[in-house]
């Protein structure tokens, strides 16, 4: 049976990153990634760690007096999940409606527009 989605917030998320960039990693470590962008205290990171443990979203083992943190939570998986939650909530669970506002709103460069011409070929070939 699948694991149910985890939800994670935005500041567990920064948590996770610093994970999914490298694990397993001390809560020294994860504290010295984050503190300088966020400005973060220690406290606030481990309280991000502990909440994130009881999600199952990472793991914990013990190493000596430490403890060695890991992801459990898949960077794909969770992209799959926020994406379907922001598809589903802003935009009726419709992918047009999300280009048409990005077309409309945001500069696309020339880039973008020739990857997004690519994506919809890889498509077309796909059958859908």
């Amino acid at each position: 049976m699948p694991k149910p989605p985890v939800a994670i917030s935005d500041a567990e998320s920064r948590v996770m990153e610093v994970l999914w960039l490298q694990a397993p990693q001390t809560s020294e470590d994860i504290v010295a990634s984050l503190h300088r962008p966020t400005g973060w205290h220690e406290k606030t990171i481990k309280t991000l760690l502990n909440r994130l443990l009881g999600k199952g979203a990472i793991s914990a083992r013990k190493d000596g007096r430490r403890y060695l943190y890991s992801p459990e939570l898949r960077r794909e998986d969770w992209q799959r999940q926020e994406s379907r939650s922001l598809l589903d909530r802003v935009f009726g669970g419709k992918v047009a409606p999300l280009l048409t506002h990005f077309s409309q709103h945001e500069k696309l460069s020339a880039k973008d527009v020739a990857e997004l011409r690519k994506l919809i070929d890889a498509i077309d070939r796909k059958g859908g």
